[in-house]
């Protein structure tokens, strides 16, 4: 059996989390594992995921509502030992400053386009099996 990644998608907008999921498909890249998907909708069950452990990257929506990706990636990078990498999904490219200052790993704008997404994710998920190994 192949090994699989767990990509936690925090959004309060289930159509924001399909494109994630329909941009990852089975694998971003021929060289990471299947992904499987935790998805949350809410900040709460977001942290109590990422808390439970086993997450190998996280998908945040800047845009949520009530709690915005950028201020949840804030608070992971703060309060999580060995925290997950983070890809940010913002509204604008002129927020990258703000996905800084939330310490996300990656960054890309909405609506995703899945090239530049997969891309982005495949990414991070070959550095979390390099930090894991």
């Amino acid at each position: 059996m192949q090994p699989t990644a767990t990509v936690l998608v925090y959004s309060d907008d289930s159509t924001t989390r399909e494109q994630v999921r329909l941009a990852t498909g089975r694998r971003p890249a021929p060289d990471v594992p299947r992904v499987e998907f935790v998805e949350c909708a809410t900040p709460e069950a977001a942290v109590r995921a990422v808390d439970a452990g086993g997450i190998d990257v996280c998908v945040l929506d800047g845009e949520a509502v009530p709690m915005g990706g950028m201020g949840l990636c804030r608070q992971l990078k703060d309060e999580v030992f060995d925290c997950p990498p983070v890809l940010l999904l913002m509204g604008r490219p002129q927020d990258a400053w703000l996905a800084t200052w939330s310490r996300a790993d990656a960054a890309v704008t909405l609506p995703v386009d899945p090239m530049e997404f997969a891309e982005s994710l495949a990414s991070l998920l070959r550095r979390r099996r390099l930090q894991s190994a």
